[in-house]
């Protein structure tokens, strides 16, 4: 199955040149109705960007079948995380890596050029192939706000692949945990430092015991917490009355993430007791965990693909949320595929030449299975 590495790098260079951001995503989402037209599909642009306040919404896209098989759904995400805005690809010895100054958005433009080259492929060989649907959301950085706004009833595919994972091409993503914010804050008592520290309850300190007292980390193979951000005090010679905490709990396994929770929360309540400070405390369910069976069809056909262009297949669960989260919940079996960027989310991302050219190859070869 040749795939056009020429066609294929110049796109993924020009799209990482298209800055786009979560509620920002209005240039690439006109790029990509182009280009999806190009390809003879119906195109259809939701309301999503409104509910988020954003631009731009996911784009919905169809290609009608030329055979009796299976629709199936390609899909990607149109943002990118900072510093994204103005970046410079460079192509050194066939990787492709930023000027240094940026981030490179290989996440997840290249999930959105493998998709876009992959069915090319397959029209042009003229692979038979069911209805393909393909969407591109909006915002999956900011908190998968997209394809949570995204409305599946016009979706017919029962099997959804998401290029959208660091793995190696032929990696199948079958397990991803359910995730809660935990945001605390801890109310004190300001006074001056230097004058009356006494008159004062230190926020500050309060939120410092709760933390040393939380389970923080791996817990375990399935579960995993993280305090991620502190913020507190206005000056060096006030005694601070505020602290607020933000953070996180992921796990596979309901119970787990629950035990985690109440663990995080009561090492909050008894340092709160301790320094006669109150806290507010606020759990918000992010998304839920999905474990997809790997005699699914969905897992099948990807392997059956992967063997088929001389990959071995690698089917594993992540520690990491992504649109997929979002659409299993809503009634579609998703897995998440390897593209192999590396360093994702720094300046130091890349991704090689030959990872884009397999990737595609392994798009048109699912399409070719199915």
């Amino acid at each position: 199955m040749h795939i056009n590495e020429k066609r294929l790098l110049a796109e993924f260079l020009e799209l990482v040149r298209i800055d786009s951001f979560a509620g920002q995503e209005r240039e690439m989402a006109d790029y990509l109705t182009k280009k999806l037209i190009e390809l003879k599909a119906e195109v259809v642009e939701d309301d999503a960007g409104k509910t988020i306040q954003g631009n731009a919404g996911n784009l919905i896209a169809k290609i009608q079948g030329n055979a009796c098989k299976p629709a199936l759904l390609f899909a990607a995400h149109m943002d990118r995380v900072s510093p994204g805005f103005g970046i410079k690809p460079i192509v050194e010895n066939g990787i492709i890596r930023s000027d240094g100054t940026t981030i490179l958005a290989a996440d997840d433009v290249a999930g959105i050029t493998v998709i876009l080259e992959g069915i090319r492929t397959a029209k042009e060989q003229s692979i038979p192939h069911g209805d393909l649907e393909i969407v591109f959301t909006i915002a999956e950085e900011g908190g998968l706000s997209g394809s949570k706004a995204l409305d599946c009833s016009q979706l017919t595919a029962k099997c959804a692949y998401f290029l959208d994972s660091d793995g190696p091409v032929g990696t199948i993503i079958n397990q991803a945990p359910a995730h809660k914010n935990l945001d605390l804050i801890f109310h004190g008592r300001a006074s001056h430092a230097g004058v009356k520290p006494e008159k004062g309850i230190n926020a500050i300190q309060a939120a410092a015991e709760a933390i040393s007292n939380m389970n923080i980390g791996r817990i375990d193979n399935e579960t995993t917490t993280n305090v991620g951000i502190i913020n507190g005090g206005t000056a060096v010679n006030i005694v601070p009355d505020l602290c607020e905490l933000n953070c996180e709990v992921r796990s596979l396994d309901s119970v787990k993430l629950e035990t985690q929770i109440n663990q995080m929360t009561q090492a909050a309540e008894n340092s709160a007791t301790k320094y006669n400070t109150e806290i507010d405390i606020k759990i918000t369910d992010c998304y839920s965990a999905f474990s997809i069976p790997e005699s699914a069809e969905v897992v099948s056909l990807a392997e059956k693909a992967a063997r088929s262009i001389g990959v071995t297949p690698i089917i594993q669960m992540t520690g990491g949320g992504s649109d997929a989260s979002i659409i299993n919940k809503k009634g579609i079996p998703s897995v998440v595929l390897g593209l192999n960027y590396q360093d994702v989310h720094t300046k130091a991302e890349s991704i090689a030449v030959a990872d884009l050219v397999k990737a595609a190859e392994y798009v048109a070869a699912i399409i070719a299975q199915a």
